[in-house]
Order: structure tokens, then C-alpha cells, then sequence
């Protein structure tokens, strides 16, 4: 045998017995203990396995006091940190194990595990011929682990996008839903307190559990689909659907009340529009009577919104009887808010009662913000306010129209001080109807020197010299209708019921545009001149 010939024989030993070696190290050893090592590192980046043990990547709680939802972002952490680690654990472990530990002692002749010299040349020949296979072996491995471990990695990515891809669908549909029911049933919250009527697009609510936290987002979104879990460790429904309704709900602008029924049921905002005792307060006490009598008779149903309005109209029930006078309103405004249905149908009628004073001037009735949520006027006209008419009223009958205390402001100088301003404040004035309600009838009618108001109430406006008012309602508004009534006669002690529902005809016009089926109960016969508008 010649040298050629040794050669390549040393040759072919040398690489069998590195390839035999890359093939046992490779097949026996490093392909499992990588594939275990990034598998096990994978699983840990998905969280703590132990209960209780802090993981820096869970998102904290912020302003908002609830967890946030698992699916809205942890998902993304804990599967960036799945995929992070499962790509960069086995190339990690090749470089720092078998490359700078197990190849590198097998090339200075040490055993890979102990680190000890071979105890004779035979012996630490072979650990330097070892040293290349498995170098050649366990780079084979990781290249099959990182192969096979990154078409894992791929699936689970494609089944996270799938349960992310679900949930938030489930968000985008019960928030449609909602939104739908919003549109569908034209429910428009909006705060009732003075000094604030912002829309409340979602209410603020306190949690019912601890009573120490105000969750300003309980909706489905980043903080749960169907249940959000409060700081405190109790979970509160988000959704309609889970009973969030029954959650005490407030106003995220002034964190006051809101009625429960002002996210489920549409809304009426109907202002009184009139100026300082022209009887609105008066009015509205009837108008609560009269609805109150047609409850009774089953002819539609009634309920306060809230406590605070039944101890409201409780205290000027009492007021009335005692001495059959309101009281007048005190500050800009307020409002009641009563549940009237019908049916299967109710609306929550918002009833402003403003003081007169906050609707003269241009600065104070732009702060009359309700105006812009109105879906009806009901303005008050008290004719005895009015200077030419006064004027026709002969000394014999002024005592009494004395006695009845006349508005401060005529309703034509009403009427103009408000026509200039509502524009900017409704946007949509001219397709609100108005419905126009003479009061004081009783004295009215003991006032000789003035002709009888009869059935056609604009007709006699007109007759008094009102006629410019009426023209006024006609060319300004959509739809106008006109009423006279006795809130004395309607309230207090000795009340009559059919003057009762004739002072809540008007409101229950309004509330028959609004969809309500109630526009039977409006006697055209009394109601006065019919329907006039453009």
C-alpha cells in the first residue's frame, strides 16, 4: 500500500467516524435536550407556572379601575414572548453549550462533561477526532429545532389571530348591537342636572361591590367582553345583556345620578318655555296630575325615574294642597324625569322647568344648553302679561287680574328672545314642534272685559291682539298647537280630574310625535285650535 493510498484511507476513517459521531449526537442527544430546552422556555414566557408568582409583562391597572382583558393585549405579550423565545432559546443553548462548552473542551482533548484530560494519548486522540462530528451533529439539530419548533410557533400565531380574530368580533358586535338599539330606538341620554346636559354616550358606574371605584369604560372592549373585574375583585357586567342596566349609573362629566332608565328607553326632552310667573311650574304640576289621572284609568302607565323626583312632586303635591300655590323655581333650572308608557312602549319624558330670568338675555339662555337636546316647546303664554292687552282690561276686572300675578315679560317679548338664540342652540328649529299652552283660564274666564276663550285658542290670541304671536309659531316652528287650561283647577285641593288631562294634552302631543301611542287620549274637541304649521 502506498502513501496515496494511506492517506485516503485516514481519510474515509476520519469522516465515517465523524459523521457516525454527528449522527449519534445529533439523533441521541442534542436534537431531544433542544427541543425540550425550547419548548420548555416557549411554555415559561406564556406566564408564571406558579399561582401568585409576579410576572413583570402583566399589564397594571390604570386609571381605569379594572384588569385589563386578557385577549385585548396580554395575549400579544405572552405570545410575542412564546415566539421570542422559542426562536432565540436553541441557538442560544447551541452556541453557549455545544459550541463554546461541549465542542470546545472535546478539541483540547477534555471529556465534554467533567472537563478532565484523557488518561492516555488513544484517549484524547479520540476526543480531538470527536470534537468536528459533533460540532457537524448538533448544528444538524438545531437547524431541525428551530425548523420544526418555527412551524409550531407559526400554527400557534395562526390560532392566536383566530381567538384574538373572535373576540374581538364578539366587541364589535355587542358594541354594534348596542349602538343599533341606541340608533333604532332614537335613545339619546343626556344629563338632567343643571348647570351640565352634556350627552352621556356611556355612563360612569360605580361598583356596586367596593362603592369606592367609578368605572368610566363598563362596555365590551379592552377590559372584557361580557364582564369587567373590578380593583377590588368582583366582576360587573358590561353589556346590556348581563345586566349592566341594573348598575346605579352617573354622569361622566358632574358624576351625578342618572335615571336607570336613561340608557334603555328613548328620550323626550320637552322644556318649559315661559317668563317668571307665567305659571310653568304651576303647569307642570298639573300636567303630572292629568298624567297621573290617565294612569289611574289604565289608559297608559306612569313611574318617576327616580326617588328624587317622586319626593319632588310629593313636596308640591303638599304645597299645592296646603295653600294651592307653587313655589317658584329657584336657580336655572330643573327637571323631572317620569316613565310614560303605553303599550309595550314607554318614553322617559324630560320636563325642564327653567326660571324665567335664565331665559332673558343672550348670555344666560346660551347656558340653557337642554335646549339643544329638545324634541319639542311646550311655551306658556300668560296674556294678562301682555301690555296691550292689559290695556283692554277695564278697572272693574283689575283686581282680579291683579290677583292672578302677571308674568314679569310679555310672551311676545319672550317669544322674541328666544326666536333669537335658538337657532344656535337646537340647530333644528324648524322642525321641533311647539306646543302652546295659555294658562290661568280660571281668571280668565271671571274677566268680563275680555272676550271667552273659546275652542279656537289661536283664533282668540288672535282676537286679543296676539295675533303676531301666533304668526310667529306658525312661521317658526314645524307644527303648532294651542291649549288653554286652569292649573289652579287642575291641582290642589279639590282638583278636577278633566282639567287635569286637559293640561297634559299638550305634553301628550308631544309625546305621540315622539312614536308613543297616546294621541288618542288628546281631546281635539277641548285640546283648542287643532294642528297649525307648515
Amino acid at each position: 500500500m502506498d502513501g496515496g493510498d494511506l492517506t485516503w484511507l485516514i481519510v474515509v476513517v476520519v469522516a465515517a467516524v465523524w459523521a457516525v459521531t454527528a449522527l449519534a449526537v445529533c439523533v441521541f442527544r442534542a436534537f431531544w435536550t433542544l427541543l425540550a430546552a425550547t419548548s420548555r422556555a416557549a411554555v415559561a414566557a406564556l406566564g408564571p407556572l406558579g399561582a401568585g408568582r409576579a410576572d413583570p409583562r402583566v399589564i397594571p391597572i390604570g386609571a381605569e379601575p379594572a384588569h385589563p382583558s386578557y385577549w385585548a393585549r396580554q395575549l400579544w405579550i405572552d405570545t410575542a414572548g412564546a415566539v421570542g423565545a422559542g426562536l432565540r432559546t436553541p441557538w442560544q443553548l447551541w452556541h453557549r453549550h455545544w459550541m463554546k462548552r461541549v465542542v470546545a473542551r472535546l478539541f483540547q482533548r477534555r471529556r465534554p462533561t467533567g472537563g478532565r484530560r484523557g488518561v492516555n494519548p488513544f484517549t484524547r486522540t479520540w476526543l480531538w477526532l470527536a470534537a468536528p462530528g459533533t460540532a457537524l451533529g448538533a448544528t444538524v439539530a438545531v437547524l431541525l429545532v428551530a425548523v420544526l419548533h418555527a412551524a409550531a410557533l407559526l400554527l400557534f400565531g395562526v390560532l392566536v389571530a383566530v381567538l384574538w380574530a373572535g373576540w374581538a368580533a364578539a366587541v364589535g358586535v355587542l358594541r354594534g348591537a348596542e349602538r343599533t338599539r341606541l340608533l333604532l330606538f332614537r335613545i339619546r341620554p343626556v344629563c338632567p342636572h343643571p348647570g351640565c346636559h352634556r350627552p352621556v354616550p356611556l355612563a360612569a358606574h360605580r361598583c356596586p361591590h367596593c362603592a369606592a371605584e367609578t368605572h368610566r369604560e363598563l362596555r365590551p372592549g379592552r377590559y372584557g367582553v361580557f364582564r369587567h373585574t373590578c380593583r377590588c375583585g368582583k366582576r360587573l357586567p358590561a353589556s346590556p345583556l348581563t345586566g349592566r342596566d341594573r348598575i346605579a349609573a352617573e354622569c361622566p362629566s358632574c358624576d351625578r345620578p342618572l335615571p336607570p332608565a336613561a340608557a334603555t328607553t328613548r328620550v323626550v326632552h320637552v322644556p318649559l318655555i315661559g317668563a317668571s310667573s307665567s305659571g310653568k311650574t304651576m303647569l307642570m304640576a298639573a300636567v303630572v296630575a292629568g298624567l297621573r289621572s290617565w294612569a289611574t284609568s289604565g289608559r297608559l302607565t306612569l313611574d318617576y325615574a327616580s326617588d328624587a323626583d317622586r319626593h319632588d312632586s310629593a313636596l308640591l303635591d303638599r304645597r299645592l294642597r296646603d295653600d294651592d300655590w307653587a313655589l317658584k323655581t329657584q336657580g336655572d333650572q330643573r327637571a323631572w324625569m317620569i316613565l310614560v308608557g303605553k303599550g309595550r312602549r314607554r318614553r322617559l319624558l324630560y320636563l325642564y322647568d327653567p326660571m324665567g330670568e335664565a331665559l332673558q338675555g343672550a348670555d344666560r339662555l346660551r347656558e340653557q344648553q337642554y335646549l339643544a337636546h329638545a324634541d319639542g316647546v311646550l311655551f306658556v303664554v300668560d296674556v294678562l302679561a301682555d301690555r296691550a292687552v292689559r290695556q283692554r282690561i277695564a278697572d272693574a276686572d283689575g283686581t282680579v287680574a291683579a290677583e292672578a300675578r302677571p308674568a314679569a315679560q310679555g310672551p311676545v317679548e319672550t317669544f322674541d328672545g328666544l326666536s333669537g338664540e335658538l337657532t344656535a342652540l337646537v340647530g333644528r328649529r324648524g322642525r321641533l314642534p311647539v306646543a302652546v299652552v295659555v294658562t290661568k283660564r280660571d281668571v280668565l274666564d271671571r274677566i268680563a272685559s275680555l272676550p271667552p276663550a273659546g275652542a279656537e285658542v289661536d283664533t282668540w290670541l288672535t282676537a286679543l291682539g296676539l295675533g303676531g304671536l301666533v304668526r310667529n309659531f306658525t312661521h317658526q316652528f314645524r307644527t303648532a298647537r294651542y291649549w288653554s287650561v286652569s292649573a289652579f283647577t287642575a291641582t290642589g285641593t279639590g282638583a278636577l280630574d278633566p282639567e287635569g288631562r286637559r293640561a297634559a294634552e299638550p305634553v301628550l302631543w308631544l309625546l305621540a310625535r315622539s312614536g308613543l301611542r297616546v294621541g288618542a287620549l288628546v281631546d281635539a274637541r277641548d285640546g283648542g285650535a287643532g294642528v297649525r304649521g307648515r
